[in-house]
């Protein structure tokens, strides 16, 4: 009976002590944070839609974007702005580390969020609406779409009760704000010098969500980082100025290649793969056509270089061409959308190499004389071993008899040269 006694306490001791700490594991909550580092395009917009769902599903007690972009897309700014402000889980965006931005588009990110923050050393602002793709907006044009822009931002930020004024200023007159400046302002909420801190300061702070308000609890919470899968961190990469001028050259290599040496395949099959990731890439790049154009100045001037002798001219004008147009690609003051000279100096002497010296290779040997099968008897000398005429005889060539005829009469013993072949029979004139 003592045994048995024994036995019961601890069983219920161990009951107790298994209903006390489930509910709190169950109770758990977590904060997301998704890393949202470089120019806002479409993987962008995939990869924080996909963690706002992610925390909904887990039913997490916030999520924390932190942010650090030049700008970007206005379609997948909105798209992200969109899902922040539907966002039943509170948002914070956290403009960090220190020395990062959120320029353009990431102003716009930053004012719909529930809550605004910034590390030391950042700044928000400079909203101005640009066309990408090198293309220039007229007065009118470039009027619609800032009123547009500017109704947007407005918009979003009385809906968060910031400073609306200084939101139509960012994208008017490009204005932007130092940390300090922005909280000073009202355009944002608080100045965190990292994570843990950030974590700290929004317990207790209550937001409105579309569901209603909510009273953030963070105290030990855990924070939990969502890191883009494989694909995103592909696509983002691509989106890399610098990759996708690398990739542009490797597709033009290619193709060309493969024209110059038809049959090649694989040059052929690599070139449109990469021609076809390095337009994905652009799309998302202010392109200079006047840029794109010298480019391919210069690779023609390379080419022609090939068929023409110029002592080197045509091919100095190309690599000036390259450079210069390289310089200009991207039309853009933004330094992250600006080409690295450290790549465009290797990339066009690549290209210059390419031209000059594997090309003129392969069109040398395309048109040198065949040196097997029967076309190398064209052009050869030979002797008549009979008499000749425009029906038959036989000649000695190449250390072969072969039957011949001619135009002209042609003695035995007579050199000859081979004009051309038909089948077993050799067309030959007297050589002179």
């Amino acid at each position: 009976m003592k045994i048995l006694s024994k036995i019961q306490i601890f069983c219920c001791i161990l009951f107790i002590f298994l209903f006390a700490i489930c509910p709190t594991k169950a109770l758990a909550k977590e904060i997301l944070v998704l890393t949202v580092d470089g120019v806002i395009h479409p993987p962008h917009a995939e990869y924080v839609i996909k963690g706002i769902k992610k925390a909904h599903e887990t039913k997490a007690e916030a999520i924390v974007i932190q942010l650090d972009t030049p700008g970007g897309l206005d379609t997948s700014m909105r798209e992200i702005v969109k899902e922040i402000l539907n966002s039943h889980i509170p948002v914070i965006v956290y403009v960090a580390p220190k020395g990062a931005r959120a320029a353009s588009a990431g102003a716009f990110i930053t004012l719909s969020a529930h809550i605004a923050a910034m590390a030391p050393g950042t700044n928000i602002g400079a909203a101005h609406p640009v066309a990408m793709g090198g293309e220039k907006m007229d007065k009118t044009m470039n009027e619609k779409v800032t009123n547009d822009a500017v109704a947007y931002i407005k918009s979003i930020a009385q809906q968060r009760g910031r400073n609306v004024e200084w939101a139509e200023l960012a994208v008017r007159k490009s204005i932007s704000s130092t940390e300090t400046e922005a909280l000073k302002k009202g355009v944002i909420d608080m100045i965190a010098d990292d994570l843990q801190s950030l974590v700290k300061e929004i317990n207790g702070k209550r937001v409105k969500t579309v569901v209603g308000e909510k009273t953030l609890s963070t105290k030990d919470v855990k924070i939990n980082e969502m890191k883009m899968n494989f694909r995103e961190r592909l696509l983002n990469f691509l989106s890399n100025p610098n990759i996708a001028y690398i990739l542009l050259m490797i597709g033009i290599y290619g193709i060309i290649f493969e024209l110059s040496n038809p049959g090649a395949i694989f040059p052929g099959v690599i070139g449109a793969v990469s021609l076809l990731l390095a337009f994905y890439s652009l799309q998302t790049l202010p392109i200079n056509y006047a840029g794109a154009g010298l480019i391919l100045l210069g690779i023609i001037l390379f080419i022609l270089e090939l068929k023409f002798t110029s002592y080197g001219l045509l091919t100095l004008g190309g690599v000036i061409c390259f450079v210069l147009g390289s310089i200009m690609l991207f039309d853009t003051a933004n330094p992250v959308f600006k080409l690295s000279i450290s790549i465009i100096i290797p990339v066009t002497i690549v290209t210059a190499l390419f031209f000059v010296l594997l090309l003129r290779l392969a069109y040398k040997a395309h048109k040198r004389k065949p040196v097997t099968g029967v076309e190398e008897l064209i052009g050869l000398r030979g002797v008549a071993k009979t008499d000749i005429d425009s029906r038959s005889g036989m000649v000695m060539v190449h250390g072969e008899l072969w039957q011949a005829i001619s135009e002209s009469e042609i003695k035995k013993e007579e050199e000859i040269i081979v004009e051309e072949v038909r089948g077993l029979t050799l067309k030959v004139r007297k050589a002179e």
